[in-house]
């Protein structure tokens, strides 16, 4: 059995050699294609591997076929829309991801993007506090839930909707239920994004909902660029040049976006949700895990594909 780890974001030493430890004891091999800079030099890799574990890579149909042994690829991640899973399914190869893995790291790093956006980006101007501010979730899967546990025990007033029919999930952690996304929206000071990126999301969150949130609010985004309407929120942030958007995913127009909106427009340089050690370890070696798990006894907890 053979199990690729194709990354061309590495993982830390330290994760590869637990991915390594995990594949070892049961007979495994383990290959490694790191910082790869062609997609031919993927498709050479797969040619023999049973297993595949990726990160943010793009694994299509023609990467699959070029891996004929080919039964499982996990995401070591929450997030899989850089995975095709039609093709997969086709193939019959289960893809599955790491939920939870990442999430405090995910969690932490809005905590920080809001901070230095109340703070005025540490300009040396008056700012204001997060304690009393109330923060809206959009969704409660896993960095939701840790974001609320941190925001909660910093002061703020938590409460979400979940389109994923989780609200008993929300109420059992003691918050506000809203009824409706234009509640959401219009109710909270910060309004944070935990949607993933399906046919249903994706340029969900646009001109109607952004134009009614509170005066002064903030919208954030740590999950997929994709959910958000480019044009209805630049339309939106230059109707209300009160509004800022702060985000882990830039814009795919990011340069219109930043001389239309300027320092309301707060982003990372490249995606770092899960860009710390410690998530970069547990995703790794959940991947390796659930590999395991489903080539010995057939576990497939986590898939994402049917």
């Amino acid at each position: 059995m053979k199990v690729l780890v194709a990354t061309e974001k590495p993982f830390a030493p330290v994760a590869v050699k637990g991915i390594k430890d995990i594949l070892d004891p049961v007979g495994y091999e383990m290959a490694l294609l790191e910082k790869y800079t062609e997609k031919a030099q993927l498709l050479e890799a797969v040619a023999d591997v049973d297993a595949l574990i990726i990160r943010s890579d793009k694994i299509d149909g023609e990467v699959m076929d070029a891996a004929p042994n080919l039964k499982i690829i996990v995401r070591a991640g929450a997030g899989y829309d850089n995975v095709d899973l039609a093709a997969a399914t086709a193939r019959h190869i289960v893809v599955m991801n790491t939920p939870g893995q990442n999430a405090n790291a995910v969690a932490e790093l809005v905590i920080g993007l809001l901070i230095y956006a109340c703070r005025n980006k540490f300009n040396g101007t008056s700012g204001t506090e997060l304690m009393g501010k109330k923060l809206g979730l959009l969704a409660f899967g896993a960095v939701a839930q840790n974001l609320a546990r941190i925001a909660h025990g910093m002061g703020m007033d938590i409460s979400s909707y979940s389109p994923l029919n989780r609200p008993q999930k929300i109420i059992d952690a003691g918050f506000h239920v809203h009824e409706s996304l234009h509640d959401l929206f219009a109710f909270n000071n910060i309004v944070s994004l935990h949607l993933p990126s399906t046919p249903e999301t994706r340029r969900s969150i646009g001109y109607d909902l952004i134009s009614v949130m509170r005066k002064d609010a903030i919208l954030v985004n740590s999950a997929r660029q994709d959910v958000i309407d480019e044009e209805g929120l630049i339309k939106a942030m230059t109707e209300r040049p009160d509004l800022r958007y702060v985000t882990d995913l830039k814009l795919a127009d990011h340069d219109r976006a930043v001389e239309l909106l300027g320092d309301r427009y707060i982003f990372t340089p490249k995606k770092m949700g899960a860009q710390t050690k410690e998530a970069n370890i547990n995703a790794g070696l959940a991947a390796a895990q659930q590999i395991v798990e489903f080539i010995e006894d057939g576990v497939k907890k986590f898939q994402v594909n049917k």
